[in-house]
């Protein structure tokens, strides 16, 4: 098992509840499997932040589901103008 520290900013801290947190995903996590725990976890809030939203990954975004994931994912939603 992974740990992930998952941080969130504007909508998606909203969407959580929280700015960080820490979740255990199984070993080889992609961003398909955090977007899924995600939206199981936080429901519909979540669900819309992450729809046009993206991951940051290790400073690189990331939307393509199999896209790996490492110990730190930022989760940041649609920004105006960007």
């Amino acid at each position: 098992m992974a740990m992930v520290t998952v941080r969130y900013f504007a909508a998606a801290a909203d969407a959580a509840g929280c700015e960080q947190e820490q979740l255990e995903l199984g070993s080889g996590a992609t961003v398909g499997v955090l977007r899924d725990a995600l939206q199981e976890r936080y429901g519909a809030a979540m669900e819309k932040v992450l729809r046009s939203g993206s991951f940051l990954v290790d400073g690189i975004v990331r939307r393509d589901p199999a896209s790996p994931i490492s110990a730190n994912v930022d989760v940041l939603p649609p920004f105006a103008g960007g």
